[in-house]
């Protein structure tokens, strides 16, 4: 049993980390399969009301993918991938659009309330502006047609920092508008680097359902402490980084390269893992940085 003496030392050594991040902004993007599990959701959403309560400015992006497919089950609309994008037509957009506001964002929004947080749920169609963009077929290397699939062109972070400033954590959808008005279904993954850029966030962290990258991807032990952008090439050519997480790590290499200070993939099922990775010298997932990032 943990004393309260223990306890105190415990926040004594996260002090320094408290002292450095006072204030700095943090875009934290939320997914995979620990979204499925309530107990874990909670824990997540406090943690996040946590760090806001200490003085940082979290902003959450949250994906919501089995949701939806849960969704377009019950409704018999068949789930159609093409080269790994799901194509979505005109009925999965409004499923989708639907979804992600009035059940995974409400649910969230929800979650950070009953903790005590003061929440702001947020349209990625009023942040984000996008184009239709296609599937490249690897084999052929041609485009092929996504449906209602789009690419982000653009930020508007105006509704998030007006939440920001009012003291709330902003909770956004990641869809987006295009120039032809239609509502574009985008990858959370790339609109949580899209978002981070904009904002010129000091952290960006993805909570998903892995513990970080790993060296064996058999072995959930053998997680990476720490990347260096250098590295990357060879770990590519290695096959250590290949299939989905190259566009992830794309993204994140973009992210760094406009200012953020570090990237951080951490696992969403590890009771408190978002604390540890911030407040703790070691860390509990990969980080990755720049060369000359300093700490």
């Amino acid at each position: 049993m943990i004393t309260p003496i223990e306890k105190a030392d415990v926040l004594v050594e996260a002090l320094p980390f408290i002292q450095k991040f006072r204030n700095s902004l943090m875009v934290v993007k939320f997914g995979g399969s620990a979204m499925e599990d309530p107990v874990l959701v909670r824990g997540v959403m406090r943690d996040i009301v946590m760090l806001e309560a200490i003085g940082v400015r979290p902003v959450v992006v949250h994906g919501g993918g089995k949701a939806i497919s849960a969704e377009l089950k019950r409704q018999g609309i068949p789930v159609k991938f093409v080269n790994g994008l799901r194509y979505t037509c005109d009925k999965t957009i409004d499923i989708v659009d639907d979804v992600l506001h009035n059940e995974v964002n409400k649910n969230l929004l929800a979650l950070g309330e009953s903790c005590g947080g003061r929440m702001k749920g947020i349209s990625g169609k009023t942040v984000l502006k996008a184009k239709k963009t296609l599937s490249v077929n690897p084999a052929t290397g041609v485009g092929e047609d996504v449906g209602f699939v789009g690419e982000v062109t653009g930020v508007n972070t105006t509704p998030i920092f007006e939440a920001l400033e009012a003291g709330l954590i902003p909770v956004v959808t990641p869809l987006g508008t295009g120039g032809d008005g239609h509502t574009y279904n985008i990858n959370a993954d790339t609109a949580a680097c899209k978002i981070a850029e904009a904002l010129h966030a000091r952290k960006l962290v993805f909570m998903s359902d892995v513990p970080g990258i790993l060296a064996d991807c058999n072995d959930e032990n053998s997680v990476i402490a720490t990347i260096c952008t250098s590295d990357i090439d060879k770990l590519i050519k290695d096959g250590i980084l290949s299939g989905g997480m190259l566009p992830k790590i794309a993204g994140c290499v973009s992210a760094l390269d406009s200012g953020i200070n570090k990237v951080h993939m951490i696992d969403g099922r590890q009771k408190h893992s978002l604390l540890l990775e911030i407040f703790t010298s070691n860390g509990v997932g990969t980080q990755i940085v720049r060369p000359d990032s300093v700490m």
